[in-house]
């Protein structure tokens, strides 16, 4: 399946719309405080561990956007854009980081 953050396809012709489709993920920010209390490799600011557990939940959220795509009978998503939000839960600073994928899903030839 193409995936794609533009609006057209270079050399595809779009034949059908088939309607948005989107991906979410959500997961406990306590997964972040547990990552940073043994994280060994922050270099110039950045956490390899954290990084890695960020693109996990956006591959999950895009996945899921392909399978909706697909149930529609689609063989492309165009005009993807990719959200993350905290979500704060009560007062005592627990949350959880959602990741949201949306697009068009299309028919191509």
């Amino acid at each position: 399946m193409i995936v794609s953050t533009t609006n057209h396809l270079e050399g595809k012709q779009i034949t059908d719309y088939k309607g948005v489709v989107t991906g979410e993920t959500i997961i406990g920010a306590n997964l972040f405080r547990d990552l940073f209390a043994g994280i060994r490799d922050i270099v110039g600011g950045r956490s390899g561990s954290y990084e890695k557990v960020l693109r996990e939940a956006k591959d999950i959220a895009l996945a899921e956007m392909q399978d909706k795509a697909r149930e529609l009978g689609a063989n492309a998503v165009i005009g993807i854009d990719l959200d993350y939000e905290n979500i704060q839960i009560g007062s005592g600073g627990g949350g959880m980081l959602m990741v949201t994928a949306s697009g068009t899903a299309v028919s191509y030839v």
